[in-house]
């Protein structure tokens, strides 16, 4: 039974393991912790397990509750510093609650705190996927942040709605529910007049892309709608269903899954797990740059040839995760290369038969081979 509306979310048939993230602007308000619409949350999490239903949460609000606790300005968010000292203050913090809550209903809180490189490694990938399963197999309720603490701005997600897409790859989920401050996508910033709300999307396009803007309207976290977009192709691409929801509201899982308030991104493919880890990607080593014809040729399933290669971008390894983009600069596909950069920059527009007098040994088959390569 595949996922169709928001109804489903609370289909066990059709969503047996879901991801809830939970923003920094939904657990700590103006006037300090939300404790009584956490407790409300975690009624809904018990429900869902009642129902039948594994629950893995994404939950923010660690560098705002160490904020408050230090006396920090600007949420925490003033320096790196400030960041890192705020996590770690506050994750001791968030943990423990989320421990209380979820025991009150006897539930057992597990713990995962997570950089990006625990994700884009495979073999640590591997490693999360297998700890995930058997927190689920145990009867556990995985509780997931970012490690803010130890996170740089060159090795972090920087928002936890990319991260939640992740573990649901990860975790083999059947949807992510992002619970916001706003009920979910608009065709148009929502303080605007006539604004409407996109109660389905069947793919993230340019123009879905246009209708969104980055800035957290509640100041407090570090997602916008672009960040929510861009977790829902990192979903899509796993087959996994992600839906955006107002989280200000009391029991805000049965208001969207009840009343069918929300925006649900249904995906159009399902890649094969390794490829949907590959496309899930976000940082990447460099980028070639292809022609016309090599874009066609990749859209009908083909490798990547030297042939149709027009430039090379960064400084990477054979077996390095890169980006390919056609002449217009847009991605079209990730893939592990076959070559160097310096020996890819050498192959620019050959054909094979050239190449072994350029390099100095039999070429491979492609520069980037289709068995390590995801279109986008």
């Amino acid at each position: 039974m595949q996922i169709a509306r928001l109804s489903d979310l609370a289909d066990p048939a059709a969503c047996p393991r879901l991801v809830v993230k939970v923003g920094s602007s939904l657990l700590v308000g103006r006037e300090g912790l939300r404790r009584p619409w956490l407790e409300g949350l975690v009624a809904e999490i018990d429900a869902a397990r009642a129902r039948g239903q594994d629950v893995i949460v994404v939950s923010s609000g660690a560098i705002a509750l160490g904020a408050a606790t230090l006396g920090l300005e600007k949420g925490g968010r003033g320096s790196l510093a400030d960041a890192q000292a705020a996590a770690a203050v506050g994750q001791i913090a968030l943990s423990g609650l989320w421990a209380e809550l979820l025991g009150g209903h006897g539930l057992t809180a597990a713990q995962l705190l997570l950089t990006l490189d625990d994700l884009e490694d495979r073999r640590r990938y591997l490693n999360a996927t297998a700890t995930l399963t058997r927190l689920l197999d145990a009867g556990a309720v995985p509780v997931i942040n970012e490690n803010d603490s130890v996170a740089t701005h060159e090795i972090r997600f920087g928002d936890n709605d990319r991260l939640a897409a992740r573990v649901a790859q990860a975790a083999r989920a059947s949807a992510v529910l992002l619970l916001s401050d706003v009920d979910g996508l608009y065709d148009r910033n929502p303080r605007e007049p006539g604004a409407q709300l996109i109660a389905e999307v069947h793919g993230v396009t340019a123009e879905i892309h246009a209708m969104a803007t980055g800035d957290s309207a509640s100041g407090m976290g570090s997602g916008g709608m672009t960040s929510k977009l861009q977790a829902a192709e990192i979903a899509e691409i796993a087959g996994i269903s992600l839906a955006i929801a107002n989280g200000t509201h009391e029991r805000p899982v049965a208001r969207a899954v009840e009343q069918g308030i929300g925006t649900l991104f249904l995906p159009r493919r399902k890649a094969a797990a390794r490829k949907a880890w590959l496309g899930g990607r976000l940082r990447l080593r460099g980028a070639l740059v292809v022609d016309p014809g090599a874009a066609h040729a990749l859209a009908r399933g083909s490798s990547l040839l030297a042939k149709g290669v027009t430039g090379v971008e960064g400084s990477f390894r054979r077996g390095d995760a890169i980006a390919i983009r056609d002449a217009a600069g847009r991605i079209v596909a990730h893939g592990l290369s076959e070559y160097d950069a310096e020996e890819c920059a050498r192959l620019l527009g050959t054909h094979s038969s050239e190449q072994a007098d350029i390099l100095g040994y039999a070429p491979r088959s492609a520069v980037v081979h289709r068995d390590q390569l995801v279109l986008l």
